[in-house]
Formats: structure tokens, C-alpha cells, sequence
């Protein structure tokens, strides 16, 4: 079984590392007002895509995509605000046989160790500065 995550991340939350739990970004947005401000709108999105070669029907890629959120809560803190519109997708480009909650597992970790590298690989915008910037 293969299984790999693309994440877009534009969370409000922390970014943590998956290893040592230590930030790696998102805190000063939180902390700089005492609230989220500029960043108040329900617009942030962290969304993406899980992809395997294992045999999904639609029923089985929609189990994968919801445990592939355990991802959300291993790399971002908090998940899920009502600041964010977070949404996963699955899709099966195969017909590997799979035990579906060891799939949606190692989706979990797939999306979460995406968002880590996203992070990491992000360049600053104007005013934005990025996690490898500071």
C-alpha cells in the first residue's frame, strides 16, 4: 500500500513540530492582538489531498479522508477553529487490497508530516514573514 498527502496550509493555529512538539509557526499571529484581528475572518483554509494506490469505493475514501484529520490535530494547534474551513479529500488510483483504518492511520501521518514540510518550505509574503525568515 502507498499512501502520500499534498497540504495547502493557512491556518490560524501553531504549526508544531512532530517530533518535539516545539513551534514552528503561528503563535505570533495569535498573540500579537490577544486575538485573532486581521485574521478574524473565516478564512483560513488549510486543505489537501490524500492519494493511494489502494481500492477505494466512495464510502472508503471518505473513512480515509476523515481519519486523515488526525493529521490536522498531530501538526496544527488548535485544529479546526471557526476561523478555519479545513477539508481533506481522498483518492484511490489503484486496486491495492487495504485494511481501511491502517490506511486512514498512515493517511494521518502523511497529511500531517505535509503540513510540516509545507510550513518549513513556505517563503514570506509582504508584512508575513515566513518560518524558515525568523
Amino acid at each position: 500500500m502507498i499512501v502520500g498527502a499534498l497540504v495547502a496550509v493557512n491556518a490560524l493555529g501553531d504549526v508544531r513540530d512532530l517530533e518535539t512538539g516545539g513551534l514552528i509557526a503561528g503563535a505570533r499571529a495569535l498573540l500579537s492582538a490577544g486575538a485573532p484581528g486581521r485574521f478574524a475572518a473565516p478564512a483560513h483554509t488549510t486543505i489537501g489531498v490524500i492519494a493511494t494506490n489502494a481500492r477505494l469505493d466512495r464510502a472508503a475514501a471518505s473513512k480515509v479522508a476523515a481519519l486523515g484529520m488526525l493529521g490536522f490535530a498531530r501538526a496544527l494547534s488548535p485544529p479546526h477553529t471557526a476561523f478555519d474551513g479545513d477539508t481533506l479529500f481522498a483518492l484511490s488510483v489503484g486496486q491495492a487490497p487495504i485494511d481501511l483504518t491502517r490506511l486512514g492511520l498512515a493517511a494521518g501521518e502523511a497529511v500531517a508530516q505535509a503540513i510540516v514540510r509545507g510550513v518549513r518550505a513556505a517563503t514570506s509574503l509582504p508584512d508575513l514573514p515566513a518560518a524558515r525568515d525568523l
